[in-house]
């Protein structure tokens, strides 16, 4: 992309100023090499979010942006509904919830290696994974509708606690329900994965011994979303906000933005059944953590997984945020992008409170993973959100032509490092050179203070839809 369509605000900010329908600036936090091996398209779709109603502040885009349905993968917008915002689904994406949960597992490296082969093995028959995977458990309908309301209880190392306050299951379609039933307790697909990661690198030593980290501890990071049950409420909501987009006096610049107000019937539905979705994925991160914790009880009897932390990167939530010295009640997208709230911030635990939220950024198979912490100054950058992963710089039919799942496998268990998968073309298509370098994504990030980094992780064993 020409950086001459840029304003440089400074080594990791570049500003597009308003111009035609644009309501507010476009940012975009990058480096100058990420910010050259972003294309036109991109532009173009950062610019269009910046002319939905009720905008406020900026559309922003995380240094791991790529392109996506409408808005940008690593965006984040965010709507005042009493200035007629709006909610998008394609600003939500449709792996509603999709996140990573870390997990502890009190083991060194040293004490994994004579068992890796056995732990990768009973890891892959135990967690499902994979196109149209079926679960152990299957859901009537009495327990589907707990499972999108949600549990109760309070789960401080969870984002939002473990439940998403205003779900509404009765706007979640039967085809919706029917496509979840059986796929609860399920990696799926695409860049999803479960992986043993073994801690390689300490950047902030505070930090991290609050976290529970220490240089070759081995964890387990889960990566997934909320399966058919969140595709399926995209592609309803996405079709019906285009529909009705000319009776709200909606003028998109693209079909692919289709959007609802806030305050109007389909947008309370929409967030209904979104956060219906919510609290699907973070169940079946759950029944995922149940399932590792049975298959790692195999290899090791007397260990247990405590949770690090779980956060989502595909939501709309309902959050206060300083615009103009005003406390103001906004509805903020992250599509691609993290929650990062900093030091002090009143929905963070107390055991938080002191070092900002854990920011867990996932890599692909022979890359790094990294475990950032938020800061006080992200809430002013783009609403306290960061990257969420590396950002793929090659399409999924690009990589599979270029790369054999074979042969990665092969050259991935040469450097130490165990894949399962039940498909190879699948392995192929996430290819780690698939993806831009994650460590200069995160550079960006720590350096333009959206989130600061506390340790980085290296994969041992990973299981791949």
């Amino acid at each position: 992309m020409d950086t001459n369509q840029f304003n440089q605000r400074d080594e990791t900010c570049w500003e597009i100023r308003p111009t035609g329908a644009m309501r507010v600036p476009a940012i975009i936090y990058a480096d100058a090499q990420l910010l050259q091996e972003l294309d036109q398209k991109e532009y173009e779709q950062i610019t269009n979010v910046a002319t939905l109603p009720g905008i406020v502040e900026a559309a922003y885009a995380m240094p791991d942006a790529h392109w996506g349905y409408g808005f940008l993968i690593g965006g984040v917008a965010a709507f005042d509904p009493e200035q007629g915002g709006v909610v998008s689904a394609g600003g939500v994406g449709f792996d509603i919830s999709c996140g990573v949960r870390t997990l502890h597992t009190g083991l060194n490296i040293a004490e994994l290696r004579p068992h890796k082969q056995a732990l990768a093995d009973a890891l892959y028959r135990t967690v499902p994974a994979g196109v149209g995977s079926r679960g152990k458990i299957h859901l009537n309908h009495k327990s589907m509708h707990g499972m999108l309301t949600g549990d109760e209880q309070d789960l401080e190392r969870i984002e939002e606690h473990g439940c998403m306050a205003g779900a509404e299951p009765h706007y979640v379609s039967p085809r919706a329900r029917e496509r979840q039933k059986d796929e609860m307790g399920t990696l799926g697909s695409g860049n999803h994965y479960l992986e043993v990661q073994r801690v390689t690198e300490i950047f902030d030593q505070t930090v991290a011994k609050i976290f529970g980290l220490r240089v070759d501890d081995v964890v387990i990071s889960i990566h997934c979303g909320s399966r058919g049950l969140g595709h399926q409420i995209g592609t309803e909501f996405l079709k019906d906000m285009a529909m009705l987009a000319a009776q709200y006096n909606i003028v998109l610049p693209d079909r692919e933005l289709a959007c609802a107000p806030l305050n109007s019937p389909l947008g309370k539905h929409y967030l209904g059944a979104m956060r219906a979705a919510i609290n699907c994925a973070l169940a079946n991160r759950q029944i995922i953590t149940h399932l590792t914790r049975q298959a790692v009880a195999k290899v090791f009897p007397d260990i247990q997984l405590d949770l690090l932390y779980d956060v989502s990167h595909n939501t709309c939530k309902l959050e206060q945020h300083t615009v103009n010295g005003q406390q103001k009640k906004l509805f903020v997208h992250r599509k691609g992008a993290t929650r990062a709230f900093g030091p002090g911030h009143p929905d963070l635990p107390a055991v938080f409170k002191d070092t900002g939220q854990p920011v867990l950024i996932g890599g692909s198979m022979g890359t790094s993973s990294y475990v950032l912490c938020g800061t006080k100054a992200s809430e002013q950058l783009a609403f306290s959100s960061a990257c969420h992963g590396a950002g793929r710089a090659m399409s999924r039919s690009q990589a599979s032509k270029r790369w054999q799942g074979k042969t990665l496998v092969d050259a991935l268990a040469a450097q130490g490092i165990i894949i399962r998968s039940p498909s190879l073309r699948g392995v192929a298509e996430e290819a780690p050179a698939a993806y831009k370098d994650v460590s200069a994504v995160v550079d960006v990030a720590d350096r333009a203070g959206l989130a600061r980094k506390v340790a980085r992780l290296e994969p041992v064993i990973c299981i791949k839809g």
